[in-house]
């Protein structure tokens, strides 16, 4: 498969500069090691790559000490450090680096176990700049897809997703194989790293019912009596997982209006790849009764994909009455709405009548596969 740079790529090497970390979250399999190794091709500084899971890598950063650090650096201008959650006290360590060595560039890499350990959190405040790198967005595919190729291509991306190493398997049971292995050998595993996370299964069990339940409000103590675990649990998880790039929240939208529901959350995937993986359903769009999830599902993820690697920053919710009136997406930036509402056909969606006369500044818009390129 040939190399599709990545949106962020020029953002990245712009943040290098002297005495500062740029660190790069995302998911297991996502394509940061290679993203890494292109921005050091592009780079006229000498550059040391080392990678944190590497036994020898560890050896070197073991001891806290400028000294050292000082000589294992001497004549580069840039250090990469891939897999950085890897290192023991990484934080502090890097930290010291920027602090004691005069003109040093470090770029670090992490699975979200990075941050959920803590290891680049407080030790690096004022010292680092943070990107996340998510599978492929639709403007990323755009430019090896022609507009027809992306038509041809979308029901694969409904069912399969964009990870990097999917877009080069040819079969969908390779494809299948290789997204069911991603879950259990990568994603989960980060997470059940975690001092104190043991039940495998009930996280396994916890992901089935939110990948049932897209587009849905999810209630932390109805999951809980399902699962028998409590609802301080279940929320404990859904933190963990969110924090490994499996889900994202979205909260509901509301400016005190008394029908509107407000402390509601609904939850998403940021790969529909892996939802039918945690499902173990691959169906094909002919066969299935949730195409229309999995469209919700994907315009949200990519519209959240397209502001993060673009740099904006709006706000995302859903809106719901207590009487059932609802929208799918909510982005509001600057104080400007625009409300979308998913549709894998075109049925001639109006705004909600309650949401016209609350919101009359609103934009309204359908999403559906005839426009929704306009938008991503």
């Amino acid at each position: 498969m040939e190399y599709i740079p990545r949106i962020l790529q020029k953002t990245l090497e712009n943040r290098l500069v002297s005495n500062k970390v740029v660190l790069i979250y995302g998911s297991r399999r996502v394509g940061k090691t290679i993203l890494v190794k292109k921005i050091m091709e592009n780079t006229k500084e000498k550059t040391l790559f080392l990678n944190g899971e590497d036994v020898t890598t560890q050896r070197l950063l073991e001891e806290r000490n400028a000294s050292r650090y000082r000589r294992l650096l001497a004549g580069y201008g840039l250090l990469i450090l891939d897999e950085a959650q890897s290192v023991p006290d990484i934080g502090r360590k890097l930290k010291l680096m920027v602090d004691e060595i005069e003109g040093i560039m470090i770029l670090a890499t992490g699975s979200s176990s990075f941050d959920l350990l803590n290891l680049s959190g407080e030790p690096l405040t004022g010292r680092s700049f943070h990107f996340s790198l998510y599978p492929f967005s639709r403007a990323e595919l755009d430019q090896v897809e022609s507009i027809l190729q992306a038509e041809q291509n979308l029901e694969d991306r409904l069912i399969f997703g964009s990870y990097p190493e999917i877009l080069g398997l040819e079969t969908s049971n390779e494809k299948e194989t290789y997204l069911k292995e991603l879950v259990s050998s990568y994603l989960l595993k980060d997470v059940l790293s975690i001092e104190g996370i043991r039940i495998s299964s009930k996280m396994i069990d916890l992901l089935k019912l939110l990948a049932f339940q897209i587009g849905g409000v999810v209630s932390f103590h109805e999951l809980g009596s399902q699962l028998s675990m409590s609802k301080n649990t279940v929320e404990k998880y859904i933190d963990l997982l969110s924090k490994v790039f499996i889900l994202f929240k979205m909260g509901s939208f509301s400016r005190n209006l008394r029908k509107e529901i407000s402390k509601s959350r609904k939850f998403y995937f940021w790969d529909n790849g892996i939802r039918n993986a945690i499902l173990g359903d691959f169906r094909p769009l002919s066969l299935r009764q949730d195409t229309g999830l999995l469209w919700e599902n994907y315009f949200i993820m990519e519209r959240m994909k397209r502001s993060n690697n673009l740099l904006l920053h709006p706000n995302y919710y859903f809106w719901r009455t207590f009487d059932g009136q609802e929208i799918d997406l909510i982005e509001e930036e600057h104080g400007s709405i625009t409300a979308f509402e998913c549709k894998w056909t075109d049925q001639g969606a109006r705004p909600p009548r309650a949401f016209k006369n609350a919101y009359p500044e609103a934009a309204f818009k359908v999403i559906d596969r005839r426009n929704y390129l306009d938008w991503l």
